[in-house]
């Protein structure tokens, strides 16, 4: 409707009763189109559940029973992966299981007939041992040369026995040198560390550079090693070893003295030293040992002058200053026998060369006449130490607690003359420290 006066398009107007009658046309067109609504609603409603609510299921259906068979098919793979690792596992376990029993049986086999044969070897030693006793026993004057013979075959065949003995021994405690370079192109060789049971057994001057337990376990070893060397040899040696639990290897090792004459100055020192370290400030005590009347009532001191009794008596008094100082003496002793042995088995070993106590082991082990001279068997050896017997405690005992840091270098000429050609002999002591160079000591000392 346009206005008169402006002219511009505006509002129509509607009277209440035109109003009334157009909302109740809208009402009635809304009424019906809410039913044409609610008819199609329920027609597709209808629709939805009879038609495509029955295929959603099946979708819904097949969805989840593949989506279940690919997890069977998923674990069904791990499983036959896990089958097949097991399986080989399984197949190597049983392999590997079977072939150490074999090993392990061969082993047994070995082992069986090794023992056998050391059992037969001993059996055949203590056999010809005792009867080469018994002869012995029966000669009075030297014995006819049938009987020599038959003496000297019985001592090559006792002597071959107690080297196949020896030589397994080293094998078992694997006595061996580490290290070192022989000479080569001029150059001066140089030696190694001597190794028992893969553990270094220094020389004296070397011991403080090591922890006490390796001491004690390397020492241990070399101590086992010589009572079963000693063993096999029929060799008694000077000083011997005692355990603090009373068996071999059980408790702690202390070392002293057996009965024995005077030559060596060796046979006063009765008293046990612990051949052992302790982190302890007090030592334990020794073990206990047959108690003797008298401190040297098994020596005798003719033959002797009183100039060189009283010196030994002075330097071979047992230090009782420190643990260490007793430790030092006990090494000293384990020096001394080792010494001994090995010239019993006509091996050589000089004082300088005292302390490299695996090395003289091994050179006894591979000497030339091992297992010919015993104790126990013909001929038999004097009680230790005879006066051939060259070293002397005092100066082993001397030349091992040496220290020459704090000594300068002494040489002393003995007026002492050999027995055989009448010259003066002049001794060197070695006290090993770093590479400094060794004293030189007096053979009276």
């Amino acid at each position: 409707m346009d206005c008169k006066t402006c002219e511009l398009k505006q509002r129509q107007f509607y009277c209440e009763n035109c109003l009334r009658t157009h909302i109740h046309d809208l009402r009635s067109q809304t009424s019906h189109y809410a039913l044409d609504r609610d008819e199609h609603i329920a027609k597709a409603k209808k629709s939805l559940d009879e038609v495509m609510t029955s295929a959603r299921l099946s979708r819904a259906s097949l969805a989840d029973c593949q989506r279940r068979v690919e997890e069977l098919q998923s674990g069904l793979a791990k499983l036959r992966a896990e089958n097949e690792k097991s399986e080989r596992f399984y197949v190597y376990s049983v392999l590997m299981k079977f072939l150490t029993h074999l090993l392990e049986r061969d082993r047994l086999r070995a082992l069986r007939e090794t023992l056998a044969s050391r059992r037969r070897t001993l059996s055949a030693a203590k056999l010809q041992t005792t009867s080469t006793s018994n002869l012995h026993a029966t000669i009075v004057s030297p014995p006819p040369s049938k009987e020599g013979i038959a003496l000297s075959s019985l001592s090559g065949t006792i002597a071959r026995a107690r080297s196949g003995l020896v030589q397994e021994l080293v094998e078992v405690f694997n006595v061996v040198e580490v290290g070192g370079r022989p000479p080569i192109g001029g150059k001066a060789g140089t030696k190694g560390e001597w190794t028992i049971g893969d553990l270094i057994l220094p020389v004296p001057g070397d011991m403080r550079r090591y922890p006490p337990d390796h001491i004690n376990a390397v020492i241990t070893h070399t101590i086992h090693f010589l009572s079963l060397l000693t063993f096999y040899l029929g060799i008694k040696l000077p000083f011997e070893v005692v355990w603090t639990g009373g068996k071999l290897g059980v408790g702690q090792p202390w070392i002293g003295a057996v009965k024995g004459g005077e030559s060596g100055g060796w046979a006063r020192w009765y008293d046990k030293h612990p051949l052992h370290l302790s982190s302890s400030p007090t030592p334990a005590s020794p073990p206990s040992t047959r108690p003797r009347k008298a401190s040297r009532t098994h020596l005798s001191p003719e033959g002797m002058d009183s100039n060189s009794l009283a010196a030994s008596m002075i330097s071979a008094d047992p230090p009782a200053s420190s643990p260490q100082s007793s430790f030092t003496t006990a090494l000293s002793m384990l020096l001394y026998d080792v010494s001994y042995l090995a010239y019993t088995q006509n091996v050589e070993v000089p004082l300088n060369q005292a302390g490299d106590v695996l090395s003289n082991l091994w050179m006894v082990c591979c000497s030339s006449e091992l297992g010919r001279r015993s104790h126990e068997t013909y001929p038999l050896l004097p009680p230790p130490t005879p006066p051939s017997f060259p070293l002397d405690f005092a100066q082993l005992l001397q030349a091992t607690t040496a220290n020459p840091a704090s000594r300068p270098r002494i040489r002393h000429v003995s007026n002492k003359t050999s027995s055989t050609s009448g010259v003066k002999r002049e001794r060197t002591i070695e006290t090993p420290k770093e590479d400094d160079e060794w004293d030189l000591v007096d053979d009276d000392v």
